[in-house]
């Protein structure tokens, strides 16, 4: 499929950077630096990059707006249009960031806590988002998967071949996207759950094994490696 049909400025996106940190020893995981930056800069930065995106909407905890707001103005960020407050649980903030992004024909989705996002993930999620309206990065699950009840006891091990570990970006088409969280009452901890639950067809796409999401002090330590030996 042909990238260049996305220079167009046809897709908004929504990074939800929102979480506590609480399992960060203390330190805020997204201005924790990686390679000399916040860890957020290194991922507005892919997406400002991203020819497709018109829009950014940058979605935080109310204490760390202050500071955002001087992080984008340091670094000139062109299509961060606005911050705004999350919410409780992350599809509040989604929902929050959703509500000040413009109309647009697709919808990009990422956790501010994936520093390691390339202009090419995203790139290709909007092409793969092509064939069902909506696509998520993925990879295969390389680990053995237990399933097992309260009392941690196995009740199965279900084939690996068929277990993928979702990721961010999440791409859709912008009216299923917000149809879906329009009729949202449960809980989900992604995107494509309640797309999923609204009858839509969810398509993954090949992702990163360096797209890690940074929850821990370990999980940071290790972004540092995979930048620096992704810079050479």
């Amino acid at each position: 499929m042909n990238r260049n049909r996305y220079k167009q400025n046809s897709a908004g996106a929504v990074i939800v950077a929102a979480g506590e940190s609480k399992r960060m020893g203390g330190q805020d995981k997204l201005f924790t630096r990686i390679g000399g930056e916040p860890l957020l800069a290194r991922v507005i930065d892919a997406f400002n990059g991203c020819t497709a995106i018109e829009q950014i909407v940058v979605v935080l905890r109310e204490e760390r707006m202050g500071e955002a707001r001087r992080l984008i103005v340091s670094h000139d960020w062109s299509k961060v249009i606005d911050c705004c407050i999350g919410g409780r649980r992350r599809q509040d903030s989604v929902m929050a960031g959703l509500e000040r992004l413009g109309k647009y024909e697709w919808v990009i989705i990422h956790d501010g806590a994936r520093p390691l996002v390339t202009t090419d993930l995203i790139d290709r999620g909007l092409e793969e988002a092509e064939e069902t309206g909506a696509a998520v990065a993925a990879v295969p699950v390389t680990d053995t998967i237990k399933v097992a009840g309260e009392d941690r006891i196995v009740q199965h091990t279900p084939s690996r071949e068929s277990l993928w570990a979702v990721q961010t970006p999440q791409v859709f088409r912008s009216d299923i996207i917000r149809e879906a969280y329009r009729r949202a009452k449960e809980d989900v901890t992604d995107d494509a759950s309640l797309v999923e639950r609204a009858g839509h067809e969810v398509k993954l796409y090949w992702g990163s094994y360096d797209n890690i999401k940074v929850t821990t002090p370990d999980d940071l330590a290790l972004a540092e490696i995979l930048l620096r030996k992704r810079q050479g």
